[in-house]
């Protein structure tokens, strides 16, 4: 007689439970990854970066291997991914942004000539004043790079309307440590309102909807159908956004 008795696998912990304890999670939770389309983003020789959430220190070690002349400083809350950050940029303070005094940490006026936001204001309670507070020490003819989200995305939506699903997980658009979500228009808003304006912007497309947008990417008007979910008469740009993840964005002061 065989014996086909099998060792249950034990389903894996909700994200709720293993994710949101940030400063004592593992430097291994980071991907050591870095965002190529914004990297790529970057004009000129930067020389003092200022890294808000700069997890291992993968962007910021390498924008130095691109520009050995710049100077970057990071600030990250989880303190195995900031000691990891330490070893790869020049400075690394282990704090939460928002209680950071930037005064006493040296970032005074037209203290940095490039700030880097990838995948973070999402993650702020208040970034509004982050931002508020940043724009004094960003230097005139300064840049900030910035990745965010895009919560007007088909497949979050399909989810939400169809489904009634909104799960938070590890990581991703619903990853659990976000606090706050934004459209184009509103992020937009967000850099209006504290200083800044877009100067250029660019996209990755979700990749659940990759072959879905391919299919309709050359159509002038777009009719939509998503199991329940439907839209009509898109214009191509708004199509684009509906099926983007993530928007890359070069700013500069307003």
């Amino acid at each position: 007689m065989v014996d086909d008795t099998r060792t249950a696998v034990p389903p894996p912990a909700p994200a709720w439970k293993t994710c949101l304890d940030i400063e004592n999670q593992d430097a291994e939770h980071y991907l050591d990854y870095y965002s190529e389309p914004l990297l790529e983003m970057l004009r000129g020789e930067p020389r003092r970066v200022l890294e808000l959430g700069c997890a291992s220190g993968r962007f910021g070690f390498e924008l130095k291997s691109r520009h050995p002349g710049a100077m970057v400083v990071g600030i990250e809350a989880g303190r195995g991914a900031a000691a990891k950050a330490a070893t790869r940029l020049d400075r690394v303070i282990c704090a939460r942004i928002e209680e950071v005094d930037f005064a006493a940490e040296g970032f005074h006026e037209d203290r940095f000539d490039l700030l880097v936001a990838a995948d973070i204001l999402e993650h702020l309670v208040n970034p509004w004043r982050v931002l508020e507070r940043l724009r004094p020490c960003l230097a005139a003819d300064g840049r900030m790079l910035a990745s965010i989200p895009n919560v007007r995305n088909l497949d979050l939506m399909r989810d939400l309307v169809d489904g009634g699903r909104w799960q938070y997980v590890e990581r991703g658009l619903l990853d659990v440590t976000h606090v706050r979500f934004f459209t184009l228009i509103e992020i937009d808003r967000m850099l209006k309102e504290t200083g800044f304006r877009i100067e250029d912007v660019t996209f990755n497309i979700n990749p659940a909807l990759a072959e879905f947008y391919q299919q309709h990417q050359s159509k002038p008007k777009i009719d939509l159908k998503l199991g329940r979910l439907l839209v009509r008469d898109l214009s191509q740009r708004e199509f684009t956004e509906l099926c983007a993840q993530q928007f890359f964005l070069r700013v500069r002061p307003a």
